[in-house]
């Protein structure tokens, strides 16, 4: 089946938003770096090296983007989002290992004065464009990530914010120098290095949650549960579990029914609060719902439960030549033991003795046999 025209419009906004951002940090990163190295501001190269780690993510998310957007198949029938999610965990892992190497650089200028670079004035002019110019694109990605649903975009976003602040960082750092504090524009260089090891590491908690199908936060837990509850027919709830799939999210719920109504109707409300929760949540794409005729989350079911061939051998043998006489009989399993209903055709209502003969018969069944609670007999209208 091909995939929806809106989803394949999304995808390709993601890889465009990202490729725009691609091409500013290439020129960022070249720029910082060569004016840090000429200007001599540590703090300068640290923010460039940001710049540059921010491509990677580009080129990252351009490869999840393009393998995540596969459509489901035999062998993955949840789909391929996961490789965005994937993605993540190596874009957070390759800045924690970043932000290590611009720390140990940093401290070693800080304990080796010597090595100690002095930065021109003229870095903050470079710093200051990088703080306007990653300010733009991350409110131009934000907004591709809020329209698409993508965590993995989101978290592109705030890469661009992070260099943003690195820059800030940076103009106070080389600031600092110009007024006579030597040391400033390596502490600025630490205190970018921990603000990319902080990012790279919320990164990688977070997608590891999701590989480990962590369930979705409590807030909207509870707003599914209101969805559900909300659906005409439903009188209970247990067993929710929801789990996020790259911009999707799945929910898997049992709902209580009524325990007389038929097959089809409980089908019907299943139905019903399936497709309620996929209309008021844009980012569930599939529900299973399970129909309970009564709460066994805390119930295990006996094994020895009669099945329907038993139920009707013994119902054949209290009632002997009788048996031929009943329309349908009906089975319900609650509260650990079974209840039939046995249906007698509307023409018996003829025979009044006939119908007594049975509910004593019946009656009797019900006498001899613990693991039958009830049998009910009754006339078809």
């Amino acid at each position: 089946m091909s995939k929806p025209a809106d989803a394949v419009k999304m995808d390709q906004l993601k890889a465009r938003v990202t490729i725009v951002g691609a091409f500013i940090n290439v020129l960022l990163s070249i720029v910082k770096i060569a004016f840090g190295l000429i200007w001599q501001s540590a703090a300068l190269i640290a923010d460039g090296v940001h710049s540059l780690s921010d491509l990677a993510s580009d080129i990252l998310v351009i490869l999840a983007i393009r393998f995540g957007a596969r459509e489901a198949d035999h062998d993955h029938p949840y789909g391929h989002r996961r490789y965005e999610t994937m993605a993540t965990v190596a874009l957070g892992l390759s800045l924690a290992a970043i932000s290590a190497g611009i720390a140990w650089d940093a401290l070693d200028r800080v304990l080796n004065p010597e090595k100690l670079l002095i930065p021109h004035l003229e870095t903050i002019a470079i710093a200051a464009f990088s703080v306007a110019s990653k300010e733009w694109m991350y409110h131009y990605t934000k907004r591709a990530a809020n329209k698409t649903r993508s965590k993995l975009l989101l978290a592109n976003a705030w890469h661009h914010r992070s260099d943003a602040i690195s820059s800030v960082v940076v103009i106070i750092g080389v600031s600092g120098v110009v007024l006579g504090y030597p040391f400033a524009d390596a502490v600025a260089a630490m205190i970018v290095a921990l603000m990319i090891a902080k990012i790279g590491i919320n990164l990688i908690t977070q997608s590891i949650k999701e590989l480990v199908d962590t369930s979705l936060p409590e807030n909207y837990v509870n707003e599914i549960r209101r969805v559900i509850k909300l659906t005409p027919g439903v009188r209970g709830i247990h067993l929710l579990r929801t789990r996020q799939m790259g911009e999707d999210a799945y929910i898997d719920t049992h709902i209580v029914v009524d325990s007389r109504i038929s097959v089809s109707e409980g089908h019907i409300i299943g139905d019903a609060v399936r497709r309620n929760l996929i209309d008021e949540f844009d980012d569930v794409l599939d529900v299973l719902v399970h129909v309970d005729p009564e709460d066994d989350e805390f119930i295990e079911a006996p094994a020895d439960l009669l099945s329907r061939a038993e139920v009707q051998k013994h119902l054949q043998s209290a009632l002997g030549e009788f048996f031929e006489d009943i329309d349908s009989f009906t089975i319900h399993y609650l509260d650990g033991l079974v209840e039939v209903e046995v249906a007698l055709p509307h023409l018996m209502s003829a025979q009044p003795e006939e119908i007594e003969l049975i509910k004593k018969h019946c009656a009797a069944l019900q006498q001899s046999l613990d693991a039958i609670a009830k049998v009910d007999v009754y006339l078809k209208q």
